[in-house]
């Protein structure tokens, strides 16, 4: 596994002699910009492995993004080869359709501290919740990006991890956005503890998502990439077009459904992405 190798992956080719703030956050966004968020493997009956060099291997050599599991965990290699302080953090993501976080941990993420401050660096979150750039870990304190509001609140040694919503704009030929209606403008995305965490806690969870059938990720194949504007999603045969801040605390969302031979085209067209073995929307 090489770093270099890597580097061409994301598309970056600035320096990394200093593991400062300003190289974390350029080499944190080239990241999300060209690795997607997707569970395809699940859907082409193919197995996620979670040790290294299978996770380097499929996202670095074959091209292909991954889930939180794989995605965080590569760049945690990454910015330990680069000589960050990093360590790997769980979290209960929030579900909208029971208002409720779930009871186990199902998400990874990282943190990193840089002269003194932690920082928060998830760049496995995919869709509309995907922070843009490192988020300091502070409470209470409003963190403005391109994606929006991002903001921590801490009760008790645990984090709640939050954005602020923006309207969308949906123009008339597009179908309607189904999204589970929330109260009020706030998004709860997940909760973590600081209690560091090794990749190999998730190796159970790992293996339940690939079998549980009551998860989102097997319901649906999913396929999320940031870009310089917003992102671009394929969930199913459903492919949405984000761009953000179209006019003033307004999001442009564009949605199409696509034919079978359509997805294909899309995976390889907007996500760089062609697959071995045969999806199964």
């Amino acid at each position: 596994m090489n770093i270099q190798e890597y580097f061409a992956r994301i598309s970056y080719n600035g320096s990394h002699k200093d593991a400062d703030l300003q190289t974390l956050t350029v080499i944190f966004q080239h990241h999300i910009q060209a690795i997607p968020f997707e569970n395809l493997s699940m859907h082409c009956g193919e197995t996620i492995e979670l040790d290294l060099q299978s996770i380097y291997n499929k996202i670095v050599r074959k091209k292909r993004g991954g889930w939180c599991l794989e995605i965080n965990h590569l760049l945690f290699w990454a910015l330990q080869e680069l000589g960050y302080d990093v360590c790997i953090l769980g979290g209960n993501s929030y579900e909208p359709a029971k208002r409720a976080y779930t009871a186990k941990i199902n998400h990874i993420l990282l943190k990193v501290v840089v002269k003194g401050n932690s920082y928060i660096v998830d760049a496995g979150f995919g869709g509309a919740y995907q922070a843009w750039q490192p988020l300091m870990l502070i409470s209470g304190k409003d963190q403005p990006q391109i994606p929006g509001i991002f903001r921590f609140m801490e009760d008790n040694g645990t984090w709640y991890f939050e954005k602020v919503k923006r309207k969308h704009y949906i123009p008339k030929e597009s179908v309607p956005l189904t999204d589970t209606p929330e109260l009020g403008n706030i998004r709860k995305i997940y909760t973590f503890t600081l209690e560091p965490r090794h990749i190999n806690d998730f190796q159970e969870l790992n293996m339940y998502l690939q079998v549980s059938p009551d998860n989102i990720l097997q319901k649906k194949s999913i396929c999320s990439l940031q870009t310089t504007e917003g992102l671009y999603a394929l969930v199913g045969w459903t492919f949405t077009e984000m761009k953000y801040n179209y006019v003033e605390d307004v999001d442009l969302v564009q949605i199409t459904t696509l034919t079978d031979e359509e997805v294909e085209k899309t995976l390889k067209d907007k996500f760089n992405i062609v697959l071995e073995n045969k999806l199964v929307p």
